[in-house]
């Protein structure tokens, strides 16, 4: 089984800046992609940033320029550096990994979620 434990999220004024974690762990044999996603209440869960195994990246246009995203392979560990943070950001922000690994004695890739975690950024 495949978890995703995220941290990192906490009350902030506007203009500051949050550093988020998100690091998998169990049977992992590889790691496709790696993405955050953000939700407020009554709408729709939407990507924030994303990062691919060959490194290439990808960012919501609300938040290019204020964020960055970056992976360490040998920990399995993404991370979204969040700078210059608005009030608009507030959100519960989730990891999403696609990985290589086994279930139910069938190895492929699968998708899974974090539990989220919140960010919020007063005015």
């Amino acid at each position: 089984q495949v978890q995703l434990l995220e941290s990192g999220g906490n009350l902030v004024q506007n203009g500051g800046s949050l550093r988020l974690s998100c690091a998998a762990s169990g049977t992992i044999f590889s790691i496709f992609t790696m993405a955050w996603y953000r939700q407020t209440p009554g709408k729709q869960r939407d990507l924030v940033a994303s990062i691919n195994n060959d490194g290439t990246t990808n960012y919501a246009d609300s938040v290019k320029g204020r964020f960055a995203i970056s992976m360490d392979n040998t920990k399995n560990t993404m991370y979204l550096q969040m700078n210059s943070l608005k009030p608009e950001d507030t959100a519960v922000y989730y990891c999403h990994a696609d990985v290589e690994t086994i279930r139910v004695l069938t190895r492929g890739k699968y998708s899974y979620w974090g539990q989220g975690t919140q960010v919020t950024v007063s005015s």
